[in-house]
């Protein structure tokens, strides 16, 4: 599924829509992207934060939070396959059901394809041309079956891709906080927090590129949660500090 921006105008001659949707539909990633991103930055600064909130040294943030970039960002990607593969699954068996129903029962499913061209507005003669049309094909049939009586997406999801688009955000985000202290830099700590809340903006920011949200108002809203997030954490380390 191809998630359309603000941006994404596109021409109407016959020629333009023909091109455009001979390219067919591709499951869209923007929510594996922005997944993996936030909680990349998060899950590390919270390391971060919370060691230097415990007064500990800055060999142990580098380590641990390099530790964390490696096995969270690979559990999350291996989460998000395993939940992305079940919905691959899903389809395939529901698509294997209806075509053996489709065998055993024609006119059954017939009916349950014509009645759901009648919810969609159809009636008349036009409706029974459509419905006769549209059985033509089985992909096309199994198709609308899949939308309006099951609800699934009709197009196919890609486990491994959206695994990988999760993995590759987290290492992006989640390295940020951490570079002042791999440089060694004055001040680490205080560069790491303003790169991070910068982080969750620019996440927030390009993320309305795909909602009818301004970049400001969506990048505000995913910094105040990120926000949020670290000050916990590092209140929380806090606690930890020696006396």
């Amino acid at each position: 599924m191809h998630y359309v921006g603000m941006n994404d105008e596109h021409g109407h001659s016959p020629q333009e829509i023909s091109k455009r949707l001979s390219k067919g539909q591709r499951p869209g990633h923007l929510k594996d992207m922005i997944y993996g991103g936030i909680d990349g930055a998060v899950t590390t600064f919270a390391i971060v934060a919370g060691i230097e909130g415990a007064g500990l040294s800055h060999v142990n943030i580098v380590a641990l939070g390099v530790a964390n970039i490696i096995a969270d960002g690979f559990s999350m990607a291996a989460s998000n396959y395993s939940g992305t593969k079940a919905k691959f699954d899903e389809r395939k068996r529901i698509i294997k059901i209806e075509e053996r129903h489709i065998a055993l029962h024609p006119e059954g499913e017939l009916e349950g394809l014509r009645q759901i061209l009648l919810m969609r507005g159809l009636s008349g003669a036009v409706l029974e041309e459509a419905t006769t049309a549209i059985a033509q094909s089985k992909d096309n049939w199994i198709g609308l079956m899949l939308t309006d009586e099951y609800g699934l997406a009709n197009v196919e999801p890609e486990p491994m891709r959206a695994a990988l688009t999760t993995f590759a955000a987290f290492i992006v985000a989640g390295s940020v906080p951490l570079v002042p202290f791999v440089l060694r830099l004055e001040h680490a700590f205080a560069i790491s927090v303003f790169a991070t809340l910068m982080t969750f903006f620019l996440i927030g920011t390009g993320k309305s590129f795909w909602s009818l949200s301004k970049g400001w108002h969506s990048g505000s809203v995913t910094l105040l949660i990120g926000g949020v997030a670290a000050l916990l954490t590092y209140i929380v380390g806090g606690l930890f500090h020696p006396a």
